[in-house]
């Protein structure tokens, strides 16, 4: 509590956004929570105002599961990288990316799962997404050889110009 007994009225969605621009890297809603005193549920909402109040900005809140961190605006990236000495990464090519859409719609998935979708091995496809940092080992698959299983990274949200991964378009139906 602040000097005298006065109840400190900064609204939380300024704390939030104060806790996320320091944050080294993404954190949890609970320890946002735990660091401006307040209920998870508060936090929540006051982290998809925070979201609605950078639309159009350029910095963005990213989700990845019950991660949160502020991310530059996916159209400045070629200023950011600019300024940074970036280099372009070299682009991935088609079965890098339809692998990448496979993990990203049906995680957590293992390689044999993908395999049987692409019909192709997807070794070399798997190494480069995992290089890159825009997918992870999320765990093993029950049964025989308890498979790695794979998800999407926080890095792949980033690289997309996504919010989360609720935000990916919806599958086509396939007709035929």
């Amino acid at each position: 509590m602040p000097p005298h007994g006065k109840v400190d009225e900064t609204p939380l969605v300024l704390i939030l956004e104060s806790l996320l621009f320091v944050a080294t890297g993404p954190v949890t809603v609970e320890s946002l929570a735990q660091a401006a005193e307040e209920p998870v549920e508060a936090v929540e909402a006051g982290l998809t105002a925070l979201a609605e109040a950078l639309r159009g900005r350029g910095v963005r809140l990213q989700r990845h599961g019950e991660r949160v961190r502020l991310t530059t605006a996916p159209d400045t990236s070629r200023w950011v990288q600019r300024f940074l000495g970036l280099g372009q990464d070299a682009p991935l090519s088609p079965a890098v990316l339809e692998t990448m859409a496979i993990i990203a719609y049906r995680q957590p998935i293992t390689k044999p799962q993908i395999e049987g979708i692409r019909g192709v091995s997807a070794d070399h496809a798997v190494r480069t997404l995992l290089a890159r940092g825009l997918i992870e080992e999320a765990g093993r698959a029950e049964g025989v050889g308890r498979p790695i299983l794979y998800a999407p990274t926080a890095r792949f949200l980033e690289h997309f110009g996504l919010p989360d991964l609720g935000s990916l378009p919806p599958l086509e139906e396939s007709t035929g």
